[in-house]
């Protein structure tokens, strides 16, 4: 069994290393720039450079040399023709979706020195020709033009030349010389899940930096918010096995009876039932109605009865019709026709010889659901009041704090992980016959 534990444990990196990826490449790629969208309106460059370098979304993607910088201003001229700390010529004008020069040129003035760069880089994509810093470039197709220059430079400046007589702009986009190529952004993604220290413990884990918004520590927010989730979500995990275990054991062991179709109706209907109506019809009964729970807060154990009986309420009936199929399936086999011609009673039937064979399923179940335990329910934390990972994950959302949506994501794709090889572990104890090599 050792030996299968270290293999999947091997095999479990490649899949969180596949997590990352996929992660880093959402969060990077389709969410824009981050340190423009919490700055808001109108930042400073320096700003928006220290923002940028802080959450690291100013290196490479994967791989390279050189990093954006706001030390002169990039420009998009076809979202933008006005941009601060880029001198457009009067005679320019909007050309398709670019800005057009002609005779006058555009000049881009240095808003700050970088202190830890000595080599600065300009990429121009452009049609026509123009010169720049002593540089010819000429193209009639749309090309790119990078051109390298110190970074004491004060002013540069973008003069279209024969032999078409204009410019069409349509992206300038500065970039500063950084040390190692590897300090990029995917590489920054895995520093968040390892890195190591030069002091003891010398190795950290999971260090996702501060939220975007609050800028608190984002390790000791997850810690803070997973013992509430944890207190509403393990009593309704255990309840839910238990109660739906039973009430499917019933059913089974009368099929086709009235107790039986009255389970198996119930089940259905709370299935049917939108969680939403169990948790705007608790509130209201349980809490206004009949005053008997609080419906907001968090302020000690009975805060979290309500909710966790709206939970159980919303979820016992999939549970039952899940382990009712998996019983009747299992009371089909010979090994239980076997035991009541021997006279074993009801009890050892269904309770020894039943449950223990019909484990692994009820696992395989248990499997899927424990990795919510931690990251909690999205709407019943809402709906209640209760700061779990939950509640933190829909701020997280509303205030766009991709940081935190990446922590929790990364998280829960750990917790899965681990989970999925304790129940290969949990098979091999619940059925002798199943071997881990």
């Amino acid at each position: 069994m050792l030996n299968y534990i270290v293999r999947r444990l091997l095999y479990s990196v490649l899949v969180v290393f596949g997590v990352i990826v996929l992660t880093f490449l959402f969060f990077r790629i389709s969410a824009g720039d981050p340190a423009a969208a919490l700055l808001g309106k109108n930042p400073s460059p320096l700003e928006l450079e220290n923002m940028r370098n802080a959450l690291s979304c100013d290196r490479p993607l994967f791989f390279g040399y050189w990093r954006r910088t706001e030390a002169f201003t990039s420009a998009d001229f076809s979202k933008n023709m006005n941009i601060a700390g880029i001198k457009v010529p009067a005679g320019a004008v909007p050309n398709k979706g670019c800005l057009r020069l002609e005779g006058e040129g555009l000049g881009f003035s240095r808003n700050f020195l970088p202190p830890d760069s000595s080599d600065l880089k300009v990429r121009f994509l452009f049609r026509g020709s123009f010169n720049c810093l002593g540089q010819a470039h000429h193209s009639i197709k749309w090309k790119t033009a990078e051109i390298y220059f110190p970074a004491e430079t004060r002013e540069i400046m973008l003069n279209p030349t024969h032999p078409s007589g204009f410019l069409d702009l349509a992206e300038a986009t500065f970039f500063k010389r950084q040390a190692s190529p590897f300090d990029s952004q995917l590489f920054s993604a895995f520093g968040e899940i390892v890195s190591f220290k030069s002091e003891f413990p010398y190795v950290e884990f999971l260090n996702f930096g501060r939220t975007l918004v609050t800028r608190e520590d984002i390790k000791a927010t997850l810690k803070r918010s997973a013992i509430p989730s944890l207190m509403l979500m393990l009593p309704i995990f255990f309840a839910e096995l238990v109660a739906g275990t039973a009430l499917g054991l019933l059913s089974a062991a009368f099929k086709g009876r009235a107790i039986d179709k009255i389970i198996v109706f119930l089940s259905v209907a709370g299935m049917s039932i939108s969680f939403l109506v169990f948790i705007i019809a608790g509130q209201w009964y349980l809490g206004y109605y009949w005053n008997l729970f609080p419906v907001w807060g968090y302020g000690g154990a009975e805060y979290f009865i309500l909710p966790i009986i709206v939970g159980t309420a919303s979820g016992i009936g999939e549970g039952t019709r899940f382990y009712r199929t998996i019983f009747v399936e299992e009371l089909k086999r010979e090994y239980l026709r076997t035991a009541l011609a021997k006279g074993a009673s009801p009890i050892r039937i269904y309770c020894r010889h039943l449950l223990a064979n019909a484990a692994i399923p009820i696992i395989s179940r248990a499997t899927t659901i424990l990795p919510f335990l931690f990251t909690g329910s999205l709407l019943l934390e809402s709906f209640f009041g209760i700061p779990g990972l939950g509640y933190a994950g829909i701020n997280a959302v509303m205030n766009s704090d991709l940081q935190m949506l990446k922590a929790l994501v990364v998280c829960t794709a750990l917790i899965f992980v681990v989970v999925n090889l304790l129940a290969d572990i949990a098979y091999a104890w619940a059925d002798p016959r199943i071997r881990l090599k």
